[in-house]
C-alpha cells in the first residue's frame, strides 16, 4: 500500500509541473522575451504541454482520482488559447466583392534545389497562376537580372493577369541577383514603403497601398528573423526528441541561444511594424512569415488589434511550416477588424518549406 501512494504521489507532482508549465504558456504571448525569454519556450511547447494534461486528466478519471481536477481546471482556464491552434469553421461562401490574398515563403523558388526535384520551381509558378489572387504576397523571393540565367522571376510573374502591379524591395544585393520579398496586385499601387529592420540583410518588410475597388488599403509582406537552424541544429532536435542529448549539452545550448535570439529578434521588428501601422493613413491587412507561432509574443502583439483569418474562417490546425521545427502555423494572413474573412485555405502544396495560405476578404462597403 506504502508503494502504490508513492507512485500515486510520485505521478501527481510531475503531473503538477505539467500543469504549472501548460497555466504559464498560456502567458506566453504576453511576456517580452527581452524582459523573460524562457517563457517563450513554454509557449513553443503549449500544444503538446495541452496534450500531456488532457492524458493526466483521463488517466486519473480512469483511476477514479480526484486529482484529475488539478489539470482539468488548468484545461478550462485555457480554452481561448485552442482557436489560435485548431479551427473547425465551415467552408464559406465567397461573395463577388471579396479580394483574394495569397501569401507564401517561396524560399528563392528552390533556387539551390533544395527539393531535389527540379520541376519544383515551374510548379510554384503554376500554383501562383491557378490560385489568380487579387494579391500575391512572396517571401524569400529571389531574382536575377543576368540575362543568361533562368531566375527571370519577376518578369514571368507580371505576365499573369492578377499580377498587373509590383511592389518588390530587397535585403541582400549581389551583382544582378536579388534577395527579397515582393508584392504583386491586380489594382493599382499607390504608395510604397519600407520598414526599417536592424536586422537588414535577413529580414525586411514592406508596406503597399493598393487602390481597390472598395477602398485604398495598405499591405503588410513582411519575413520576420528566422532561427537560422543549421543541419546540426536539426541534429539537435532529433536528439532531443528521441531523449538522447549530447554528453556535454553544447548543441543544446547553442540551439537555445539561436531561439532565444530570434524572439528578440522578432520582438524588436514586431514593435517596429506596429509603430508604421500606427501611422496609416489606411486600414490594414498584414501577410507573411512570422516565423513565430500563434503562442509566441509576436503573434500576440501583431494580432492584438486585428483580425487572424484563420480564426475567422480557417480549418484544421493551419500548419503552414513543412520542416521539423517549429512544426506548427507561421504564416499568417490579418486584416483589421471591419473587414471579414469569408474563407481561408492553407493549400496542400509542398514546393517549399511552407504551404501557400489564402483567405478571401470582404472590406465590406
Amino acid at each position: 500500500m506504502k508503494k502504490f501512494t508513492f507512485f500515486t504521489k510520485l505521478f501527481f507532482g510531475i503531473n503538477s509541473l505539467f500543469a504549472i508549465a501548460l497555466l504559464l504558456s498560456y502567458y506566453a504571448g504576453n511576456v517580452s522575451p527581452h524582459s523573460f525569454w524562457p517563457i517563450a519556450f513554454l509557449g513553443l511547447a503549449l500544444p503538446y504541454l495541452f496534450v500531456v494534461n488532457i492524458l493526466f486528466t483521463l488517466g486519473w478519471m480512469l483511476a477514479g482520482n480526484k486529482r484529475l481536477l488539478l489539470s482539468l481546471i488548468v484545461l478550462i482556464l485555457g480554452y481561448q488559447s485552442l482557436p489560435k491552434i485548431i479551427q473547425f469553421n465551415a467552408v464559406g461562401k465567397i461573395s463577388a466583392s471579396a479580394i483574394k490574398i495569397m501569401s507564401h515563403n517561396v524560399r528563392l523558388f528552390d533556387l539551390y534545389l533544395w527539393q531535389d526535384d527540379r520541376s519544383a520551381r515551374n510548379e510554384i509558378f503554376n500554383v501562383i497562376r491557378e490560385e489568380n489572387s487579387d494579391i500575391l504576397c512572396l517571401q524569400e523571393f529571389y531574382f536575377s537580372e543576368d540575362q543568361t540565367y533562368e531566375f527571370k522571376t519577376l518578369d514571368s510573374l507580371l505576365t499573369y493577369p492578377g499580377n498587373k502591379f509590383v511592389h518588390d524591395e530587397y535585403s541582400y544585393i549581389k551583382g544582378p541577383n536579388k534577395w527579397g520579398i515582393a508584392t504583386f496586385s491586380r489594382y493599382p499601387i499607390v504608395g510604397k514603403g519600407r520598414v526599417p529592420f536592424e536586422d537588414g540583410d535577413h529580414n525586411i518588410c514592406i508596406y503597399t497601398d493598393i487602390k481597390t475597388p472598395t477602398e485604398t488599403i495598405r499591405v503588410y509582406n513582411f519575413h520576420l528573423a528566422s532561427i537560422r537552424l543549421e543541419s546540426v541544429d536539426y541534429k539537435t532536435i532529433d536528439d532531443v526528441y528521441a531523449n538522447s542529448f549530447s554528453s556535454y549539452l553544447g548543441n543544446e545550448q547553442l540551439l537555445i541561444n539561436k531561439l532565444k535570439g530570434a524572439f528578440q529578434r522578432r520582438a524588436e521588428q514586431v514593435a517596429k511594424i506596429k509603430e508604421s501601422i500606427e501611422r496609416s493613413p489606411y486600414k490594414v491587412v498584414l501577410s507573411g512569415d512570422m516565423n513565430d507561432t500563434p503562442t509566441s509574443f509576436a503573434y500576440h502583439e501583431l494580432s492584438d488589434s486585428l483580425t487572424d483569418s484563420f480564426i475567422e474562417a480557417g480549418r484544421g490546425i493551419g500548419q503552414t511550416y513543412i520542416g521539423k521545427f517549429p512544426s506548427f502555423r507561421i504564416d499568417y494572413i490579418l486584416h483589421d477588424p471591419s473587414f471579414t474573412t469569408e474563407r481561408y485555405e492553407t493549400l496542400p502544396q509542398k514546393l517549399s518549406d511552407h504551404h501557400p495560405i489564402t483567405a478571401h476578404i470582404n472590406l465590406g462597403e
